[in-house]
């Protein structure tokens, strides 16, 4: 994953108190925020940058629910936290707010600034018999404004609310909930395009506790798995943030990530496109025309830093991010005992050919004859083969040590392409499918 990419930092932020210190998992909490928020070639007349592709985007809720199907207006995500009841909860929910201005090149380009709101120092157990809903609103823009005189029209207000809700679950244990709510009124029949605008795009929460800790949903100890199977998360799922081992922040991730995800330290910065490797990114960048880098730019602000850092990039930059190898660990002797050929496992190596095999009693060798009867019935051949005589072509061998017997039918028309191995003349069977064949059957 890229590292982080934003420059406006967290605006409009609302709270008390200083809070806990996310500095820890902020690089993969942005990360996540810019997560397609354009893609390469980075340009404005892209097609693929004329729809955002971020994940998490929740739309104004009765816009959202008029849909067929219905778009998603609330993020619910659970988790657990054990605690002796007097922690200090911080809550931080955080989404792009899209702004529409005109395009270097006669076409509307949705920019993104940064939403936060913050919730510092909630008492555990005051929420728990009081749950919190907060309400809470962007409608200042001026600054932005006077740093984007070319916004058109002028960003749009939005609303949203955030709920924060602790249950005991026994003594010391609970189960922490937080939606995200996007309550910003808005007409059912209005176009997506202008819907987008007052929608929360990637959508997260940051959790962060004192004098406690969050358990894991993805490795639980055996006594917690329990209460983890009854933790309900819509699109998102918390999976814990900062260093290995800490246990005091929860990143709830519109992302499928694993417990403590990193950025790579190879990363020279965010490629926006976390599906794609900083290498091969790297390089189409700098293969692109002189017109494709000045629309570059000339576009989005994060677009012309892309350019700028790639085009500064030292030379051993590609030979630095050409592969990592992670978590290599010296082979104990135990180990290296168990390893067929004593690691000298070739796996493209020709098997020793199976010379016969045992069935109900009888040694089967190819040029024998079976009677089939599939049972898995997966298609209509199974169903066409059921009793049919079969002569064995060969006995075949996979590297997982399943035998196969290649057969082809007797009364097939066309059995002299299978007898050459043509596809759709020779069929494979397992011994358990095959029974031995012998004349007398006829008698």
């Amino acid at each position: 994953m890229g590292a982080i990419a934003g420059e406006a930092g967290l605006e409009q932020g609302s709270g008390r108190g200083a809070g806990m210190n996310f500095a820890d998992a902020d690089k993969i909490a942005a990360a996540i925020l810019y997560e397609g928020y354009m893609l390469y070639p980075y340009r404005e007349t892209s097609t693929k940058n004329v729809q955002r592709w971020n994940f998490g985007t929740l739309y104004p809720r009765q816009y959202a629910e008029a849909q067929r199907p219905a778009e998603k207006f609330s993020m619910v995500t659970e988790c657990l936290l054990k605690t002796n009841g007097n922690v200090r909860l911080d809550v931080r929910a955080r989404f792009l707010h899209l702004v529409r201005r005109r395009g270097t090149a006669s076409r509307n380009w949705d920019e993104g600034i940064e939403r936060s709101c913050d919730l510092k120092d909630l008492r555990l157990d005051e929420l728990v018999s009081c749950p919190l809903q907060h309400k809470f609103s962007f409608n200042e823009f001026d600054t932005f404004l006077n740093q984007h005189a070319d916004a058109v029209p002028a960003p749009k207000a939005i609303l949203g609310q955030l709920i924060v809700e602790p249950q005991m679950i026994r003594d010391g244990l609970y189960k922490l909930s937080i939606q995200v709510l996007n309550n910003t009124p808005m007409a059912a029949e209005r176009p997506r395009d202008e819907a987008i605008l007052q929608a929360f795009v990637s959508a997260h929460a940051l959790l962060g506790i004192s004098e406690g800790e969050f358990i894991s949903l993805l490795d639980t100890p055996d006594e917690f798995r329990e209460a983890a199977a009854g933790c309900t998360n819509i699109g998102a799922f918390p999976v814990l943030v900062g260093q290995p081992g800490q246990s005091s922040m929860m990143l709830c991730s519109p992302i499928i990530l694993y417990d403590y995800p990193q950025i790579a330290p190879e990363s020279a910065g965010d490629f926006f496109d976390s599906t794609e490797m900083d290498e091969m990114l790297a390089l189409r960048v700098l293969t692109l025309t002189d017109e494709e880098k000045q629309e570059m730019r000339a576009g989005d602000g994060r677009a012309r830093k892309i350019l700028e850092r790639t085009e500064a990039l030292p030379q051993d930059f590609l030979a630095k991010v050409h592969g990592a190898i992670r978590g290599m660990r010296p082979v104990l002797e135990s180990e290296s005992e168990e390893l067929p050929l004593n690691g000298n496992w070739d796996p493209l190596a020709e098997k020793p050919a199976v010379e016969s095999v045992r069935v109900a009693g009888a040694e089967l060798r190819t040029g024998d004859r079976v009677r089939l009867w599939p049972r898995k019935r997966a298609d209509i051949m199974d169903m066409a083969l059921e009793g049919k005589v079969a002569l064995i072509e060969a006995i075949e061998q996979d590297f997982e040590d399943n035998i196969q017997l290649a057969v082809v039918v007797d009364d097939d028309p066309g059995r002299e392409f299978g007898m050459l191995r043509q596809p759709g003349h020779r069929f494979f069977f397992a011994p358990e499918e095959v029974e031995p064949y012998t004349r007398e059957e006829n008698v």
